[in-house]
């Protein structure tokens, strides 16, 4: 007996959805919606303000530039209702755009385009979790210190807008039920001061809504992984630890020398509320305890979990069974999947082969099926192609593996063949 499963993958790529035979109007205005350039290059609305009778002749004349043309959503998520898709645009900052994007997906096999919105403290969205009453929150990784709906001077100074944003602090973004942005997380005082004391670059996110905790991981400061980066990049070793009711900071966890937090996530089913924290330059993972506190006496204490041998992958993320027995990850360069079983947090069984040679590319998003059965792994997309510092290899497919009774990975397959449709222009699209 033969079963088929539908799966739909919001892929991190460049994406735009044309309507068919537009007015002028209604064509510029579409691609203004998307943030693509009218005239389809790469200047006005990008790396320089808008100014009337200026920068229209620019764009007229002005060849492409070897940039991202449209946003790049890197982990997008769902509304809890199933009914809306939201993505960040990951590198929007390189053209002024806006760095939300949402989808209607009530009919999943019709995916449209809805709206877009922006942040006006920061910049790089990255993780999203949904909100049980609708909404979101959005890590953002960077800091955003003018936009068009707040224009400052340094907007003169200078056309590249990447070198003016994307540095520390980052923010928590949360959205309303209608999807609006309407908070820019911390707002107090004591919140401000503490993102502002030590890095804050929000990149993990996770929330247990029973017990009202949040948990930010802090990864890299965005600005540091562009050039020219006179400090190279700049790596954190430190959690958040948030009251979800009051939306306030209650203590900075850190990992020692852990150079990039990338990724959190609460254990299902804990019973302690525990969390499991990857720290990339160690090639580790660790267990942060919220409720048992550190040695200043403060809530959260962290402990090394699994050491895998693997340290400086460029990014390692998570992902758990529904009971919270199995846990995977991804270590991108080292083209790696891991699997453990934690039923024991204090005698962890590693279930894969570190031997194994897996036939992956820069592994890095994963999540596995409904039933279970099978772990879906897409690659990394982080290619600045000359204009940042780091450019990881992938083969750009997706990797289904099946998942063995006691947890472990076997086997695995990938697209035969594939047909690649090119919508940097959406009205002269090329495909083969």
């Amino acid at each position: 007996m033969c079963s088929f499963r539908f799966v739909l993958v919001f892929f991190g790529l460049a994406f735009a959805l044309p309507t068919i035979d537009p007015t002028l109007e209604e064509h510029s205005q579409t691609k203004r919606q998307l943030g693509l350039p009218v005239n389809s290059v790469s200047l006005p609305g990008s790396l320089i303000p808008p100014v009337p009778g200026l920068t229209e002749v620019i764009n007229n004349v002005a060849p492409t530039l070897p940039i991202l043309q449209i946003p790049t959503p890197p982990l997008p998520g769902v509304s809890i209702d199933g009914k809306v898709l939201w993505g960040g645009g990951l590198l929007s900052l390189l053209k002024t755009q806006d760095t939300g994007f949402y989808f209607d997906v009530s009919d999943p096999y019709e995916p449209k385009f809805w709206k877009s919105d922006r942040a006006l403290l920061a910049s790089i969205a990255d993780e999203v979790v949904a909100k049980p009453d609708g909404g979101f929150f959005i890590t953002y990784l960077g800091s955003l210190g003018c936009s068009r709906h707040a224009p400052c001077l340094r907007h003169l100074l200078t056309s590249y807008l990447f070198l003016l944003v994307g540095t520390s602090p980052g923010r928590l973004i949360e959205t309303d039920a209608s999807y609006n942005i309407i908070h820019q997380w911390p707002e107090d005082i004591d919140g401000t001061l503490n993102i502002l004391e030590e890095q804050f670059s929000p990149h993990g996110l996770s929330i247990d809504f029973h017990r009202g905790l949040m948990l930010t991981s802090d990864f890299v400061i965005p600005l540091t992984v562009l050039k020219p980066s006179l400090t190279g990049i700049v790596r954190a070793n430190t959690l958040r630890l948030w009251n979800l009711a009051t939306r306030t900071i209650i203590n900075t966890i850190t990992i020692p020398n852990g150079g990039g937090i990338q990724d959190v996530k609460f254990i299902p089913g804990n019973p302690e509320a525990a969390a499991i924290a990857t720290a990339v330059h160690l090639g580790q993972v660790w267990i942060i305890y919220p409720y048992r506190t550190d040695e200043k006496g403060k809530p959260g204490l962290a402990r090394m979990l699994y050491d895998f041998g693997m340290p400086d992958t460029t990014a390692v993320y998570s992902t758990f069974s529904k009971n919270g027995r199995f846990a995977y990850f991804t270590f991108t360069t080292a083209n790696h999947v891991a699997a453990l079983d934690i039923t024991n947090l204090d005698h962890p069984i590693r279930l894969d082969d570190p031997h194994e040679k897996q036939p992956l590319i820069g592994p890095h998003y994963l999540k596995l099926t409904p039933d279970e059965r099978a772990l879906v792994v897409t690659d990394y997309f982080v290619q600045t192609n000359g204009i940042g510092i780091i450019d990881t290899p992938a083969d750009y497919k997706v990797q289904y593996i099946d998942i063995l009774p006691n947890g472990g990975l076997y086997g695995g397959a990938k697209p035969h063949s594939s047909v690649i449709f090119d919508l940097s222009d959406p009205w002269h699209p090329h495909w083969y």
